[in-house]
């Protein structure tokens, strides 16, 4: 596939950026905020739907979609643009932090990783070169390097073990992907809570050069305050002509943080599993509409909002649709929170264009303050 892939900040607003990634599959607007498709699929929506929440872009999964179907069978099938009937851009992870989190009895070397599949006890192999060819395969238009990710806490010697071996693995990574026109390759700084070895972590991907740069090894049990504390340096360490993608965050204020901290891009499965579990994120914070409250009544969950779940049904329908766990709530409170979050996107997006974001988040703090509107 001809084309090429780069990146232009239009504005900024303190450190808060606003701007556009070119692929030849279509324009990403920063911030941006990718839905998780995991196993090839947004559980609970129609490819069509997922767009016209607003994404320019999903994730997929390495690890999952090379157990099941497998990237050969992918690949033998078009690549995974055409096998889910998505053609925007595609961003995949690498399959290690899944590998770390999911897997059994995996063993780490300097290779790579060996690991049992938890689907059938099958035995794998995951290296750097792997990695890379599984995504070719898969034709993923922004391919992630294969890391390690420790979870936190863990100590000081471990955390920098593990982030001198994803360095190591960085490299490996950039010489497997190779030249590939139109796709892009990023690196993925580690380094956990420690502000030197983040520094060396970016430092090292800097000298090998990448498309983008990542920030892993965050969102793995920290908490927002921690997490805040390294994003106020990590991403003034990356370059700021490379897009700079925040992964799995998050909640909508980790989003808006980290935005404010100078974060591109990020990714979550939050808004679709909390559909299926009957979480509801709405402008006035987070609703279960399990509660009995609910069940007698006629408003919608989230008057602003002109998703399906919110212009055409009530919090009475919705409700009982869940309670009698019918597959229609997954998919209509999945479709509202996608469409949530996406609207605090392009708010972001408009707000710094303007040169108002400070205003545009004080409001939104306010707001999601006052709490859930008084029961019927």
């Amino acid at each position: 596939m001809s084309g090429v892939f780069s990146f232009q900040v239009n504005q900024t607003d303190g450190k808060a950026r606003t701007g556009v990634i070119s692929t030849p599959r279509g324009e990403i607007r920063t911030p941006a905020f990718m839905p998780v498709g995991t196993a090839a699929t947004v559980k609970a929506m129609m490819p069509e739907s997922v767009r016209a929440t607003g994404a320019d872009i999903l994730l997929g999964n390495t690890y999952h979609l090379m157990l099941r179907p497998t990237a050969e069978r992918i690949d033998r099938l078009g690549g995974l643009h055409k096998f889910m009937n998505w053609d925007r851009p595609i961003l995949t992870d690498s399959g290690g932090f899944q590998v770390m989190s999911l897997a059994d009895l995996r063993k780490l070397t300097e290779k790579g990783v060996t690991f049992k599949s938890h689907i059938d006890g099958s035995k794998h192999e995951l290296t750097p070169e792997r990695s890379m060819e599984i995504q070719r395969l898969l034709g993923s238009d922004i391919v992630m390097c294969f890391d390690e990710c420790p979870a936190l806490p863990a100590d000081r010697d471990r955390i920098a073990e593990s982030m001198r071996l994803s360095m190591r693995w960085a490299q490996r990574s950039r010489d497997a992907f190779g030249d590939r026109p139109g796709h892009a390759l990023f690196g993925i700084m580690q380094g956990g809570l420690e502000q030197d070895l983040r520094e060396e972590s970016g430092a090292a991907l800097k000298a090998v050069g990448f498309d983008g740069y990542a920030i892993g090894g965050l969102a793995v049990g920290e908490g927002q305050e921690a997490m805040f504390d390294c994003l106020d340096y990590a991403p003034d360490m990356l370059p700021t002509d490379k897009p700079r993608y925040l992964m799995g965050v998050g909640k909508p204020d980790d989003i808006v943080g980290a935005v404010k901290r100078g974060v591109d891009m990020m990714d979550c499965v939050l808004p679709s599993r909390s559909g299926r579990t009957g979480q509801v994120f709405t402008r006035r914070g987070v609703l279960n509409i399990k509660n009995a409250r609910h069940q007698d009544d006629p408003r919608p969950l989230d008057e602003a909002c002109s998703c399906p779940a919110c212009s055409k049904y009530s919090r009475a329908y919705l409700h009982h649709v869940f309670r009698s766990q019918e597959i229609i709530s997954s998919m209509l409170l999945t479709w509202h929170n996608l469409h949530y979050f996406q609207e605090i996107m392009q708010g972001m997006r408009d707000a710094i264009s303007e040169g108002r974001f400070d205003a545009w988040e004080a409001a939104f703090h306010a707001q999601r303050a006052l709490g859930d509107i008084e029961p019927v």
